[in-house]
């Protein structure tokens, strides 16, 4: 079986679509940041492990860059990929 379109995987699930919303409210959180926001606003008691391995699939899929700053590391969305949704699907 082929291996899904990395985009559509990262979208599929609804913690990572979670995580999306919450960079879309305020890019550039950290780690800490984000799981805190996820447990205060959506309920979400994912551990900060889980958390970071839902990350590692949104920067898979491009949807999410980081920066490094000191000990910290940045998360910022991306929402270049989306065009390949539009442009496969256009919306009239």
């Amino acid at each position: 079986m082929p291996e899904p379109d990395p985009l559509f995987k990262a979208l599929a699930d609804p913690t990572r679509r979670a995580i999306l919303d919450e960079l879309t409210d305020r890019d550039g959180q950290t780690l800490f940041e984000i799981c805190t926001r996820l447990t205060m606003k959506h309920g979400l008691g994912s551990s900060r492990q889980a958390i970071s391995q839902h990350l590692a699939v949104l920067e898979e899929a491009g949807l999410v860059s980081t920066r490094r700053e000191g000990r910290y590391k940045f998360h910022h969305l991306d929402t270049t990929p989306l065009r390949s949704i539009v442009e496969r699907w256009p919306i009239e």
